[in-house]
């Protein structure tokens, strides 16, 4: 399944090397005004170039198919899509039957009984959180006037991020990092209790990143080594404000009106130059692979934009269900 989402619904489609990627998003209101620039400067924030990211270049230019007119969203399902140029598929071919460590490779041949498009990553491929971002700006007109900024604070397990980006082009291999995402503005109420609590939204939608690995709200994993004395938070204000944030600004699955924080973490790029042992399906031994093509030395530089972005995708699906999808979108 590509969708997520109850009433603000974003699927995403397309794979790396095939014609094109996008976004369909159902559930939109009707009135978001949608400014081309800013798009642009969100998606040019996911772009590469940078020390350390792929040297694979996209236009990334958004096409405006459906739902928008005369530069609003009219109710009807939005879809935007990009085209693919920059694209080099015969790097992909030997993977066929020597699946990548690390990679979706040996899984998606047994998912999909070989069917699947392999050349870029195919549909696993990270080049698909183009449309993530692109719902993303919409997202953000949804819920505001909350501000979500999401920022790289560690890579490799330093706080030195461009030394160890260096680190891993020298050797050829890669780093993963931690991103700290914090929400500010954000109204007390969103959130159910149980099975779409603030967090299991945030989280659905994080994991859906590739490389992705663990997330952590508030005091996160340290919260196992506090008294409950150390962890509460008291109450300040009327308006449910605290003293401290142990919580992350979330009380039983639902947002207490405190800044919303939560890290994740991001593994290392799984296409390294180093030679790795793998199998040959067709021969059935193992073999040395040695992967070529165009990788980052550090995914985590990349990410921060699209974690914006989801972020906003999930808070402005539990807006809408909170307040009713014409409701107030202040």
């Amino acid at each position: 399944m590509n969708t997520f989402g109850q009433l603000f619904r974003v699927s995403i489609f397309g794979e790396s090397h095939g014609p094109g990627v996008g976004v369909l998003i159902d559930g939109c209101p009707p009135g978001i005004e949608i400014i081309p620039d800013e798009m642009m400067h969100q998606l040019n924030r996911r772009k590469s170039g940078a020390r350390g990211t792929t040297p694979r270049k996209e236009h990334d230019e958004p096409e405006f198919i459906s739902g928008i007119y005369n530069g609003f969203t009219t109710g009807a399902p939005v879809v935007i899509m990009t085209r693919n140029i920059n694209i080099k598929s015969s790097d992909y071919e030997k993977f066929r039957n020597v699946p990548r460590p690390g990679h979706a490779d040996m899984v998606s041949k047994n998912k999909y009984q070989g069917f699947a498009d392999r050349r870029g990553g195919g549909h696993f491929s990270g080049r698909l959180t183009w449309g993530l971002v692109a719902a993303g700006v919409i997202a953000r007109s949804i819920i505001k006037p909350a501000d979500v900024k999401a920022a790289l604070v560690e890579a490799g397990g330093r706080s030195d991020i461009d030394s160890a980006v260096e680190d891993a082009l020298t050797a050829k291999d890669s780093i993963g990092g931690i991103i700290e995402c914090r929400v500010n503005g954000l109204p007390a109420g969103l959130g159910e209790p149980f099975f779409y609590s603030a967090e299991s939204a945030i989280s659905q939608i994080v994991f859906s990143i590739p490389a992705i690995k663990g997330i952590e709200f508030g005091s996160g994993f340290r919260a196992a080594r506090m008294k409950g004395s150390e962890h509460n938070d008291p109450i300040i204000s009327r308006d449910g404000m605290t003293a401290t944030n142990n919580a992350g600004g979330i009380n039983g699955g639902i947002t207490n009106g405190n800044e919303l924080i939560f890290r994740i973490a991001v593994k290392p790029t799984s296409g390294i130059s180093i030679a790795q042992e793998t199998l040959d399906i067709e021969m059935n031994r193992m073999t040395k692979l040695e992967v070529e093509g165009r990788h980052d030395a550090c995914i985590a530089l990349r990410i921060p934009v699209i974690v914006e972005s989801v972020t906003a995708i999930s808070l402005a699906d539990l807006a809408l269900i909170n307040n009713g999808i014409f409701g107030n979108r202040g």
